[in-house]
């Protein structure tokens, strides 16, 4: 079975969630009989590579960027010669000029579709895109969300509810982390301390966990790097913040190690954007008992309320100040909820059974 994943972006060029979903089906799905390719654009221009684990990457020229939807003459061109090889295609959106691409090229493949998030950002474009979007949906054979959350918060969603399906995001599991590393983490940040992980962006609502930390100044490790990282450092001495990390840009195998150092994990995104968090699956990877703000996405689907953690009204610094509290002062009741979050973890956030998922879902779509 040959799948061809289509997305605006890819590594090297950006590092996200999405990205990291498509390299684990297109690297794990070898195991189920499914070869991939990924069909993209780049800033650095047309080329054929090869990911190490054995799967290729087409990139095209990308011409134009605007409100976050790089265009390309040559990839139009090649679309349907590209498409040919494959037996599926599946797209990830949000990518208007895929969907685009798709719709002037007439081919035939049946396709599927990840649904990673709502438009948010560029809302007014949104009813000029929407009869495209629209038309796009119509073709897909399966549309699959990350969580049930987004499809019930989604109007999108709600509109295609018959051939909606969910596949949790997954990643894959770590080797259990040196004791040793943890205790130079521990001897650098505090015996006990909150983490934080992930680019810092406008939703993330960095903001508003700075401002929870006055008058409180827990140990706190932000593992991310960004254009708004030095915004965020002038904040936090502007609030007379002494006890904040920022590590930058780190390993997976560095970043692993804070985080199983690490006694309790916040994550207070506050805008639809963030569709899934895939760095709750993380947190909860190490037992890590979390707090994240009710977003109506699936952010509250990995971390459950009073069961894996807490989960908070957005922007608000003062209730998130209170959940960090109870975490520092009811520290068997955090390791708990971080002992829970494992469970949840190995049931449905592993790398494996998202491939499993999404293989089902290609066999099912192609009768095989």
């Amino acid at each position: 079975m040959r799948v061809l994943h289509i997305f605006k972006i890819y590594f090297p060029d950006a590092y996200g969630g999405i990205e990291q979903a498509i390299h684990s089906l297109a690297s794990r799905g070898m195991a189920q009989g499914i070869e991939s390719r990924v069909l993209t654009l780049s800033p650095r221009g047309k080329m054929i590579d090869a990911d190490a684990s054995g799967y290729s990457i087409h990139r095209y020229t990308r011409n134009l960027d605007v409100a976050s939807t790089g265009m390309s003459l040559q990839f139009l061109v090649n679309f349907r010669r590209e498409a040919a090889w494959a037996d599926l295609l599946h797209f990830h959106f949000p990518w208007p000029f895929g969907d685009l691409a798709y719709l002037m090229s007439g081919v035939e493949t049946p396709a599927v579709m990840t649904y990673h998030s709502d438009i948010v950002k560029q809302a007014q474009l949104l009813k000029f895109y929407r009869p495209l979007r629209d038309r796009h949906l119509a073709r897909m054979v399966r549309i699959v969300a990350t969580s049930p959350n987004y499809v019930a918060s989604s109007e999108v969603l709600q509109q295609w509810r018959d051939k909606v399906e969910v596949v949790p995001c997954g990643i894959a599991i770590v080797k259990p982390r040196d004791q040793e590393a943890i205790w130079r983490w521990r001897q650098q940040i505090g015996e006990r301390f909150f983490a934080f992980l992930g680019v810092p962006r406008y939703y993330k609502g960095l903001d508003f966990l700075l401002e929870a930390q006055v008058g409180r100044d827990y140990p706190l490790a932000l593992i991310g790097d960004g254009a708004e990282r030095a915004a965020l450092e002038a904040r936090a001495r502007a609030l007379g913040l002494k006890n904040v990390h920022f590590l930058g840009l780190l390993g997976d195998e560095e970043k692993s190690d804070v985080l199983a150092a690490a006694s309790g994990f916040v994550f207070p995104s506050h805008v639809r954007t963030e569709a899934f968090g895939l760095a709750l699956a993380e947190a909860a990877q190490q037992g890590l008992p979390m707090i994240s703000c009710e977003i109506g996405t699936g952010t509250s689907f990995v971390n459950l309320h009073q069961e894996t953690g807490l989960v908070v009204p957005p922007r608000d610094p003062r209730a998130l100040g209170e959940a960090m509290d109870l975490f520092w002062n009811d520290p068997e009741q955090a390791r708990l909820w971080g002992r829970n979050a494992r469970a949840r973890y190995l049931e449905l956030f592993t790398e494996d059974a998202m491939v499993r998922g999404y293989a089902r879902c290609y066999r099912e779509v192609l009768g095989r």
